[in-house]
């Protein structure tokens, strides 16, 4: 499964987009595709329009919920990765990611790969 972060997904709304093509790489090689309520959040906070809300829902399975469970790990991971401001939903999205197993599709990269360290895989 491949988690979206929210960066990767808007981008992947535009059409013609490098998102937009690896999207469709994706889906015709059979990929399954999540995306944490975290993340959903910051997507559904907009602007979008009403299309791409209703491309993006049925893409996307059931969203991942943010669990107690995720709370300790998302904490742990701010905590030993530097405590950086701004870096608190990123850590939120990697647990969930985590949690189930998933890789992560983002643009910002560099925000997600020093959770490499505890096991997230990127895509």
């Amino acid at each position: 499964m491949i988690h979206l972060d929210t960066s990767f997904l808007i981008r992947a709304l535009d059409s013609g987009s490098p998102q937009d093509r690896q999207l469709r790489n994706w889906v015709a090689s059979g990929a399954t595709f999540g995306m944490s309520a975290v993340a959903w959040t910051e997507f559904l906070c907009g602007p979008l329009h009403p299309s791409a809300l209703a491309i993006a829902d049925e893409l996307i399975g059931p969203r991942a919920d943010f669990t107690a469970r995720d709370a300790t790990v998302a904490a742990r991971l701010f905590n030993e990765s530097g405590r950086r401001r701004g870096s608190l939903l990123d850590c939120m999205i990697a647990a969930t990611a985590l949690a189930e197993g998933a890789q992560v599709a983002t643009v910002n990269v560099k925000d997600f790969r020093r959770f490499e360290a505890f096991g997230l895989r990127l895509v």
